[in-house]
């Protein structure tokens, strides 16, 4: 088998320091550029220094594993023992989707494939394999926001009481800081058209209106007058009374936006 030693550094060079970077964003850990570049070419001399070694199966896999942890250690510039754990489980759990990924574009591409030795160098162009690197890359990416957009969300829902003409319904509130609207000098909560007519039925009679900001511009909407508001924040429970609600656009997996002031003692 004929390798290329700086085609091989170069491989495992990007796609080791690709494997860090989207680990130190699972950790969301500021990145040192240095610390990155340092251990990927630790990654890179690892993997072609390895296969020179003859060594048990039990022995490789520990070696593997250190090196792993080595790498992680050498990226991450943070002295949280979390940040460490975190950035090490998503490289190793990183690494493993990689490589199956890889593993399958080699089979459908054809490449010959050494029991032990892992694919041949020559029969994976260099140009596949960075290209799926950066397809990983991407991928990674968009999964990792996505991934903290629902977190983020999901710590902010708070479970919520109204009560308005003789009514009483159960929703889930996102908890947004940046809500900051104001009615008559009092905090406004931000309801769904549905969820409006759930609550205070047709004919509902409007406490006045309110200018909403949005991406195309602004907008009139109806404000309306719920008797009484309970939120349940852990083993806190906040009542409010007399909260102002208006209609506008929120989550699809809440019906009900509430005031950051609502908050507030």
């Amino acid at each position: 088998m004929t390798v290329w030693l700086e085609i091989a550094l170069l491989e495992n060079f990007l796609l080791d320091g690709v494997l860090l970077y989207l680990a130190l964003c699972c950790a969301r850990v500021k990145i040192k550029v240095w610390r990155l570049l340092l251990a990927a070419a630790l990654g890179a001399a690892e993997a072609v220094v390895f296969p020179l070694l003859t060594l048990p199966v039990w022995a490789a896999y520990l070696v593997k594993a250190l090196g792993g942890i080595l790498l992680c250690a050498t990226a991450v510039h943070s002295k949280s023992l979390k940040r460490h754990l975190i950035a090490t489980a998503a490289f190793f759990a990183l690494t493993f989707a990689l490589g199956g990924a890889l593993t399958a574009i080699y089979s459908f591409a054809g490449a010959e494939y050494a029991e032990g030795n892992g694919y041949l160098v020559e029969q994976a162009p260099i140009g596949l394999i960075l290209g799926a690197g950066g397809a990983f890359l991407i991928a990674a990416q968009c999964a990792i926001r996505a991934f903290f957009r629902f977190r983020k969300v999901q710590r902010n829902l708070l479970s919520c009481t109204l009560t308005a003409a003789g009514r009483e319904v159960n929703w889930q509130g996102f908890a947004d800081s940046g809500n900051l609207l104001t009615f008559r000098g009092k905090p406004v909560c931000v309801i769904s058209a549905a969820a409006c007519l759930a609550l205070f039925g047709r004919g509902a009679k409007e406490a006045g209106r309110i200018r909403l900001s949005t991406v195309n511009g602004g907008c009139e909407s109806p404000v309306f007058e719920c008797e009484k508001l309970t939120i349940r924040a852990g083993a806190e429970i906040i009542e409010r009374q007399g909260v102002y609600l208006t209609v506008g656009k929120v989550g699809k997996s809440y019906p009900l936006i509430l005031s950051a002031a609502l908050m507030e003692a």
